[in-house]
């Protein structure tokens, strides 16, 4: 009843009994109608405990998938130590002085500084990609990617499972970059979207 309470989910009541029917089991036992009813009640209270056993499993699955889904939401810095060093937007492109679109947003720090995931997912890419240097490549479900770019050292794989928070590279300086940062992107189904409102929430 408190994994209920805590889960919020009031249609597990444990208290009834619940709805059940089935043909009479004990109805030829008319010698000892003491012992056919002692019967029946025991029947009745396996399946009560069966069915409790049922909800409880339901339950486990239900906050199961409540705690994965609040795990993968995309939220907070990649790094822990470090500052913002250049916004999602147009910018002067650092290399050539054009106005040009930045997709992400930078965080600037020491070399070798870890690279954290801002929610689970699975690893979708995780190698050199042309422009990123080293970069890692996060799904999220839901049409949600992140992407950790310009890395001096990888340490996870293609198809890795990696919780929230997990360290996944290191800070370098490695592709199109002036300096170790972090280049951090979030894809909204393959499009690069403003990460602000996924780093402030």
């Amino acid at each position: 009843q408190s994994l209920a309470s805590s889960a919020k989910l009031d249609e597990f009541d444990f208290t009834n009994l619940p709805s059940v029917g089935g043909p009479e089991q004990y109805s030829q036992i008319s010698a000892n109608i003491e012992l056919a009813a002692l019967f029946s009640q025991m029947d009745q209270l396996l399946v009560h405990l069966d069915d409790q056993q049922q909800q409880l499993s339901v339950l486990e699955t239900v906050m199961m998938s409540h705690h994965i889904e609040e795990d993968s939401r995309v939220a907070g810095r990649p790094i822990g130590k470090g500052w913002l060093s250049s916004y999602y937007g147009m910018r002067n492109d650092p290399f050539n002085g054009r106005l040009t679109m930045h997709k992400g947003v930078d965080f600037a720090g020491k070399e070798g500084t870890p690279v954290t995931t801002t929610g689970a997912g699975v690893v979708s890419w995780a190698g050199v990609r042309s422009g990123y240097g080293l970069l890692v490549e996060i799904d999220h479900g839901a049409g949600l990617k992140t992407r950790y770019g310009h890395s001096s050292k990888l340490l996870v794989n293609i198809g890795d499972v990696v919780a929230k928070g997990e360290e996944i590279a290191l800070m370098g300086n490695t592709g199109r970059s002036t300096g170790p940062h972090v280049h951090y992107e979030v894809l909204k189904r393959d499009r690069q979207i403003d990460p602000r409102k996924y780093i402030y929430r």
